[in-house]
């Protein structure tokens, strides 16, 4: 009997399937690690699942045995016929042939399963757009109770990291916002196909039911956060003075800074996201009221 490796190798043989290089596909092979990224989803008979990169499908057919329904997006045309020959048996599969970056996940996949009132995301990610899609899902007006994503070790790392690392960043901070990100496994470069140059790492990612912080203007906080780690070799009075473009002066972070009882010359990657929220409340009162 031919294992599901063998399966899928002997489908893509028969679809001339090529991997593209472009696109980033590395398709996952190994049974044991597709079976681990469902089981962390913790998946039920009512769920509704997306997932993103459907490659040749090896993550597919587990998640469409587990759940009510699974939309696939899968950007590649060539590996629909595919898609649609190996999933036959899976009644409630529905596949879009699209850029996920480019779909309304409300408007196009939502909007039109109504039964369900919340969904989970399932993604082999390609490294290229790996924090767009990412943030694109947490940002979303309906995000995800539960997302688990297979992405590179580095970026896994980054998201991972706490103040005073030096991997700590600002995707650390926004994602830290949204939800609560747990390390499930690594990933070797051997359970792929073609193998990456990189070891990945899955990460489950689990929603908020409200921020982690208060803050009375959100944009003005990601601009803050954003400007912050701009130059974080700089001192954050230089970095936020410098990009952030509201008239604030390196003198009016110091002081900030120090009526919040920090150092001036402290950089971004010691601060906490509640030092984030301060900092963005404290120029949003000083400067941002003046203007509005």
């Amino acid at each position: 009997m031919k294992n599901k490796d063998d399966n899928m190798f002997h489908m893509m043989s028969k679809y001339q399937i090529r991997t593209i290089q472009s696109l980033g596909q590395n398709f996952l092979k190994d049974k044991n690690t597709a079976l681990k990224i469902v089981d962390a989803a913790n998946l039920t008979k009512e769920d509704l699942v997306i997932e993103v990169g459907m490659g040749a499908g090896s993550l597919s057919k587990i998640i469409a045995g587990k759940c009510k329904k699974l939309v696939g997006i899968e950007i590649d045309k060539k590996l629909i016929p595919l898609l649609n020959d190996y999933l036959s048996d899976c009644n409630n599969v529905e596949i879009i042939n699209e850029d996920v970056l480019k779909l309304d996940i409300v408007k196009d996949i939502l909007d039109k399963n109504k039964e369900f009132t919340s969904y989970k995301v399932i993604a082999n990610l390609p490294y290229y757009i790996t924090t767009a899609v990412i943030m694109k899902f947490l940002q979303s007006s309906i995000p995800p109770d539960i997302s688990v994503l297979m992405m590179q070790k580095e970026v896994a790392d980054r998201i991972l990291a706490g103040p005073g690392s030096k991997t700590y960043g600002g995707l650390s901070v926004v994602v830290n916002y949204y939800c609560e990100a747990i390390r499930v496994s690594n990933v070797s470069p051997n359970c792929f196909v073609p193998k990456p140059a990189v070891i990945s790492t899955v990460l489950k990612f689990i929603k908020d039911e409200k921020p982690k912080v208060k803050i009375k203007d959100k944009e003005l906080f990601f601009k803050v956060i954003k400007a912050a780690f701009a130059q974080r070799r700089k001192k954050i009075s230089n970095s936020v003075a410098n990009t952030l473009y509201l008239g604030i002066t390196k003198e009016d972070v110091e002081q900030i800074l120090e009526h919040m009882g920090l150092d001036t010359l402290i950089r971004a990657e010691r601060l906490s996201i509640n030092d984030f929220a301060k900092l963005s409340d404290s120029i949003y009162n000083k400067y941002v009221t003046k203007i509005i």
